[in-house]
């Protein structure tokens, strides 16, 4: 396929790339830039692929479609077993994170924090690294996901299976999603979930619709639904609308980055205390990626499930939201269980 092909010659090359499949398409395509420049959009009216970190005062990376080589075409994956690894997570890490998850428990139970997402890195060296073989087992994993690989000599080397959609707008109208709440999915058995997890999706919603409905009109919440994302279950509640014509679509980005299911709530509040705690910079993991005005169109996602690769190793990025309900020990299972996404094709 010329976009494999594409993938190879470019990161050969280092020049920055972007390769990705939309969730249940069978189209796989891809932004070449024609040189190594680093452009940043602060105002979100260019067209071409975006790519933001986790703190929204940062800018955005941009590889404007006038400067790259962009293709699309039906994706074919050859048949081929390949083996699942399984890697040992790091006991000090498990320490430290379930010392942080409990630090945010106490700190819910006795402040006006309501929800704090608590996330941290796992580093695995890579003795065998070959970029198209990896992408394509992410590929053929996670049919549902935004599945990525993004690079830029002078950022890095990224790649991911995202179940969340941030926002997909078509002129005015826009959609996007809550996505919270984690159980590992199992075949033949009805998912039930806990009142921790739905209370924590319902606040990802009443966040999404309070910061939506001064700036939309026709504001519509589904029902919520179950959905499986690789071998994990998920809640998610899609949310639709018109944006109001003196509102831009940077006012709409702004209004929901970053959403609860990866800060938490009050969003300001949750933000300093993951600063002050995780002891990390979560850089792009968190953040967003996609497309970026092309034919009136915008489709964004959150950068989720994800992993950084450089110096022949790999830093896999997982998290979990956290309210008064929380158990350490169990958030620290669902790190374990979210991190499979990328272990198991490494």
């Amino acid at each position: 396929m010329i976009i494999f092909e594409k993938i190879i010659a470019s990161y050969n090359s280092k020049l920055p790339f972007a390769a990705y499949k939309k969730p249940n398409e069978i189209h796989i395509s891809g932004f070449f830039m024609k040189d190594d420049s680093l452009q940043y959009t602060e105002s979100f009216t260019e067209s071409g692929f975006v790519f933001a970190p986790f703190n929204a005062d940062e800018k955005a990376i941009l590889f404007p479609f006038e400067k790259s080589n962009y293709y699309t075409e039906p994706l074919v994956l050859e048949d081929s077993y390949f083996e699942e690894n399984s890697f040992i997570s790091n006991i000090k890490s498990k320490a430290f994170h379930i010392n942080a998850v409990q630090k945010a428990i106490d700190e819910i139970k006795n402040s006006e924090l309501q929800k704090v997402v608590i996330s941290r890195k796992e580093t695995i060296d890579l003795s065998d690294f070959d970029l198209v073989k990896i992408y394509k087992k992410l590929l053929k994993s996670y049919k549902n996901a935004f599945v990525s690989i993004w690079f830029h000599p002078k950022v890095g080397l990224w790649l991911g299976a995202t179940p969340e959609t941030l926002l997909q707008m078509n002129g005015l109208s826009f959609k996007t999603m809550s996505l919270a709440g984690t159980q590992i999915y199992q075949e033949d058995k009805k998912a039930v979930w806990k009142n921790k997890e739905l209370e924590e999706q319902q606040l990802v919603t009443d966040f999404i619709q309070n910061q939506l409905i001064a700036i939309s009109s026709d504001l519509k919440v589904d029902n919520k639904e179950t959905i499986k994302a690789g071998d994990l279950l998920h809640l998610r509640t899609k949310v639709e609308g018109d944006l109001h014509q003196n509102y831009t679509l940077k006012s709409l980005i702004r209004a929901l980055h970053p959403t609860p299911a990866v800060c938490g709530l009050p969003r300001d509040m949750a933000r300093e205390f993951i600063l002050e705690n995780e002891k990390y910079n979560r850089s792009y993991y968190t953040g967003f990626l996609g497309e970026l005005n092309i034919n009136q169109k915008t489709a964004l996602f959150v950068n989720l499930r994800c992993m950084q690769i450089h110096d022949n190793k790999s830093v896999i990025y997982v998290g979990g939201g956290i309210t008064k309900d929380s158990n350490s020990e169990k958030e620290w299972e669902e790190t374990v269980s979210k991190s499979k996404t990328m272990k198991k094709v490494l």
